[in-house]
């Protein structure tokens, strides 16, 4: 088990501060957060290639901080692979473990076993700039995985690579995951990378840990309104007001029935979001006459802008219902959502 206790870490206009987590055995643990926030940093530091200022790194209750790396037993993938050019991916692959004092016999077979589990066995005597970015990627995982590491820290190891190599290595990283039992902690910028990989995903903005969750969980209620818009979460609107459970919103009244005083911002995910010609009979609360801005595609649905008054939406519908509906500009219709759908910040 992997503990952080209060770290910090100042230099230029970096000032990570304060943050704490706990990452369990076997855990697949996904740091998002954009680029700049102090991710790399983290890793680096729970790595021993950087000394906090302040706090604590501790591995299954030892106390860490001052280990050198070769001594904790991490392994650290980075997004540009770092392969040694010289070397054949056999001899890449083997470094690791040989560094480690493992004997040639060990080797040899470690390193048949996950050229074989990462599909590179026939890539094993050529040389790194032979290879496409996905298979030098999945060299440099199998030199990592062949020191048999305690964590396995992987720094945007798929920015580089194309949409389906991508999705393929992530498939290969959730294998790795389940079938060696590896502890896993994966940087990335890709709330939809962290989504499909993660067991538990934290979110850093402006250098500290702003949430930590289940990804279904910090999808559905993130705790902090910066949080919600970098997740990409549509619809979260200020409240300028509050009594009982009815928000003014943007000149609107907008009743959310889990409002109380201390609610300053909420948000309605856009598939709750109803689409009318007329108003819509139901229990729902709030119902608004709307006119439509715009609209564009997202994945299979369409994402259709609405005014109500200087109240902004975004529903998410289907090509069906927008055929239905008759979408186009300033088309006028009624959009209805009911207050439990409405989460409060």
């Amino acid at each position: 088990m992997l503990e952080l206790k209060s770290i910090s870490k100042r230099f230029g206009a970096m000032d990570m501060s304060d943050v704490s987590l706990t990452l369990q055995a076997g855990e697949y643990f996904a740091l998002l957060g954009p680029t700049g926030v102090g991710k790399t940093v983290l890793i680096e530091i729970i790595a021993g290639l950087i000394r906090p200022d302040s706090g604590r790194v501790s591995w299954d209750g030892a106390d860490i901080t001052s280990l050198p790396p070769e001594q904790r037993g991490f392994a650290v993938v980075y997004q540009d692979y770092a392969l040694f050019p010289h070397l054949s991916v056999a001899r890449n692959i083997a470094y690791g473990a040989r560094a480690r004092g493992c004997g040639s016999t060990e080797i040899s077979a470690r390193t048949a076993r996950l050229a074989d589990m990462l599909g590179i066995t026939e890539l094993l005597a050529r040389r790194p700039d032979t290879l496409s970015g996905g298979e030098q990627q999945r060299a440099a995982l199998a030199r990592a995985l062949a020191t048999e590491p305690k964590l396995l820290l992987l720094d945007e190891p798929l920015s580089a690579l194309d949409t389906n190599t991508r999705v393929r290595l992530r498939r290969e990283l959730k294998r790795i995951n389940s079938e060696l039992g590896a502890t896993i902690l994966h940087v990335t910028h890709e709330p939809e990378e962290a989504m499909a990989l993660a067991d538990r995903i934290g979110v850093m903005l402006d250098y500290r840990l702003r949430q930590v969750a289940a990804p279904e969980e910090l999808f559905r209620r993130p705790t902090d309104v910066s949080v919600a818009r970098f997740l990409g979460i549509q619809n979260v609107l200020s409240v300028s007001s509050v009594r009982g459970d009815i928000c003014e919103v943007a000149g609107q009244r907008i009743h959310a029935s889990s409002a109380d005083e201390s609610t300053r911002h909420i948000w309605i995910m856009p598939e709750e979001l109803l689409l009318s010609h007329q108003p819509f009979a139901s229990s729902a609360l709030n119902q608004f006459k709307c006119t439509v801005i715009n609209w564009d595609h997202s994945d299979a649905l369409l994402a259709v802008q609405l005014a109500c008054g200087d109240l902004r939406l975004i529903a998410l519908i289907t090509y069906t219902s927008f055929q239905q509906l008759n979408i186009e500009p300033k088309r006028q219709l009624y959009v209805t959502f009911k207050s439990s759908a409405i989460h409060c910040l």
